[in-house]
């Protein structure tokens, strides 16, 4: 290149190269900005995905909790409608063998002949010595009341009713033990175990159903067992049957729990001086009963079958 051209070259390629980098500078400015874009919106889209991950992990765990409360409360029914059809069918079959053991298949043998000596007066039959009637406690309901309830629980049940109103299936071997504690052992006395828990948690809580329909939040149920897993399960019961929660139990609410007889009777008493009307449930482990525990109006005693031991027989000390 001839040497009077370089400084025209020169001043022409300046402007060209300033240019050049003012658009390298724009472009990079553009590609920063949709960067920033695209990584904003990646971050909104991680939030929106988190969100719904969330959602769904929720309702996962609440599917799997009502699957399991759902099969667990149908399995428990169907055991129960099956281990009261086959006490139903066993309680037949005694009745029917001691029935047929009673009767008397020879004839009866002739009365001597008496060598006779007149006329003689038939002597007057004595009158039969009448049963002494139960004292029933004041604080249940009449008969016809009781019946009422009764027959509410065993042909209309509500899984959905309040609290404290049963919530269960009640069959008739149910219905029997609560008829036959509240009207023949006017609210005081034992009733034969069924030879389950859940069982006669359920009679136990369709005897509290019916004294709270009377008494309302006067009543207070004080549970005796042996063991802190038996207490545990008559809790696990109330709260199925009753509808009852955690704040339903303790020493200042509806229901309370003792290990010990002394300082639950202790505890009865100070609720008689309150005014309150304590109802005592005794499970069947326990193989005393403190004489102090009779002298309440209401309790209920689990007694062990003797043909099926789970403990020693009820003595009272």
């Amino acid at each position: 290149m001839p040497a009077d051209e370089s400084p025209l070259s020169s001043a022409q390629s300046a402007p060209g190269n300033s240019s050049t980098s003012r658009t390298d500078a724009r472009v990079q400015a553009d590609l920063a900005r949709m960067v920033r874009e695209a990584v904003s919106d990646l971050e909104r889209k991680k939030r929106s995905l988190e969100l719904e991950i969330e959602k769904l992990e929720r309702r996962r765990d609440r599917i799997n909790a009502e699957m399991k409360t759902t099969f667990a409360g149908a399995s428990q029914e169907l055991a129960m409608r099956v281990q009261s059809f086959k006490e139903y069918l066993v309680g037949s079959l005694q009745d029917l063998a001691t029935s047929a053991e009673q009767l008397s298949l020879s004839p009866p043998e002739p009365p001597p002949n008496r060598p006779s000596a007149g006329p003689q007066r038939p002597e007057p039959e004595p009158p039969p010595t009448p049963a002494p009637p139960v004292t029933r406690s004041p604080h249940l309901l009449d008969a016809e009341r009781i019946q009422s309830l009764l027959d509410q629980y065993r042909l209309r049940p509500d899984y959905y009713g309040p609290v404290w109103q049963l919530r269960r299936t009640f069959e008739p071997i149910h219905a029997d033990r609560v008829a036959n504690w509240m009207l023949e052992q006017g609210g005081r006395g034992a009733i034969k175990t069924l030879n389950s828990r859940l069982q006669n948690v359920l009679v136990a809580s369709a005897a509290i159903s019916m004294l709270h329909t009377m008494h309302g939040d006067r009543l207070r149920v004080l549970v005796l067992a042996r063991s802190p897993e038996r207490l545990g399960d008559w809790r696990r019961g109330f709260q199925d049957c009753l509808g009852v929660s955690r704040a339903d139990f303790g020493t200042r609410s509806g229901i309370m729990l003792f290990e010990s007889s002394e300082p639950m009777a202790q505890r009865a008493e100070r609720l008689l001086e309150n005014n309150y009307l304590p109802f005592i449930i005794i499970d069947e482990s326990e193989g005393k009963v403190a004489l102090s525990i009779l002298q309440f109006p209401l309790w209920l005693a689990i007694a062990p079958d003797p043909s099926n031991p789970t403990s020693d027989a009820y003595e009272f000390y």
